[in-house]
């Protein structure tokens, strides 16, 4: 049986500590309300139709329970960078330090053709913000 050809859709999801912390950071970082805030979930719409969501960890712990790495797993070192491209680097880096991230390395001219800096958000997920050169 083969699929269809087309993704209907596509969605990040990241595993949060503090829904609703990250819920406010994102919602600063992207100047953006989510479009969906419930118990356990919070999303936001990116441009282009793909969906930024924010679950806790005791979400997808109670989901997928033992299937997941040992007890360590949610303090273990990041293992998702969330990437924009946007017309202003720069400001998009400061407004995440605003919000609450922890700059990593600042922005400037990297080798793929980006001006890009790096960020940790609150959950120490690895954020960037990049711009062509």
């Amino acid at each position: 049986m083969s699929l269809p050809p087309v993704v209907m859709g596509v969605n990040f999801i990241i595993y949060v500590a503090d829904q609703k912390a990250s819920a406010d950071f994102y919602a600063r970082f992207l100047d953006s309300a989510p479009t969906l805030d419930v118990p356990g979930m919070t999303e936001f719409t990116l441009p282009g139709g793909a969906v930024l969501g924010l679950m806790p960890i005791r979400g997808i712990r109670r989901l997928l329970g033992d299937a997941l790495p040992g007890e360590d797993w949610e303090t273990q070192t990041p293992r998702c960078e969330l990437y924009l491209t946007v017309s202003d680097a720069a400001a998009y880096f400061t407004r995440a330090r605003e919000a609450g991230a922890r700059a990593v390395l600042p922005v400037e001219e990297r080798d793929w053709g980006h001006r890009a800096g790096y960020l940790l958000d609150p959950d120490g997920h690895v954020v960037a913000v990049g711009e062509a050169i």
